[in-house]
């Protein structure tokens, strides 16, 4: 073989490594891109989904207003009407993904509960719920305020 040939063989041998490591790189880069659409997909769903969490937060303030409002009032037309507006609120609230959360005699859970005070009953277990707790989807939005049971 002619060192001409060689330099050849060489030239594309160098040419073939470097083709390689630009395909390499072009499939890190497709990975990569194809990763981050993926991502972008992803935070554009929760965005959606949770986007509205402040407002639905501001509503459930209203909605204990409006359950406070009815515990008081009259069985009366006012009373009446206090209740209509309470149930079409609680109808848009679950319409968005909204749901209490249980908590009567349920094992006490730090995720989903807020411990306020501690009464006598069943060791762990929920006795009384001071504030209802929310969910919207599966995103805990506001913990139960509740009282814990305590053995004395």
């Amino acid at each position: 073989m002619s060192e001409e040939e060689k330099q050849v063989n060489e030239a594309v041998e160098a040419l073939k490594k470097e083709n390689e490591e630009y395909l390499d790189s072009l499939k890190r880069l497709k990975a990569e891109f194809e990763n981050y659409q993926k991502r972008v997909e992803k935070e554009s769903t929760e965005r959606a989904k949770f986007g509205s969490e402040d407002l639905i937060l501001k509503l459930l303030k209203l909605k204990d207003s409006f359950e406070r409002a009815l515990s008081h009032a009259k069985d009366d037309e006012f009373g009446k009407g206090v209740k209509m507006i309470l149930n079409e609120l609680e109808r848009v609230l679950a319409e968005e993904g909204v749901k209490a959360i249980e908590v009567i005699d349920k094992e006490f859970d730090v995720l989903k509960h807020e411990a306020i005070g501690v009464v006598k009953g069943e060791k762990d277990k929920v006795v009384e719920e001071v504030e209802k707790g929310y969910q919207l989807f599966e995103k805990i939005i506001r913990p139960a305020k509740v009282k814990v049971g305590q053995e004395e």
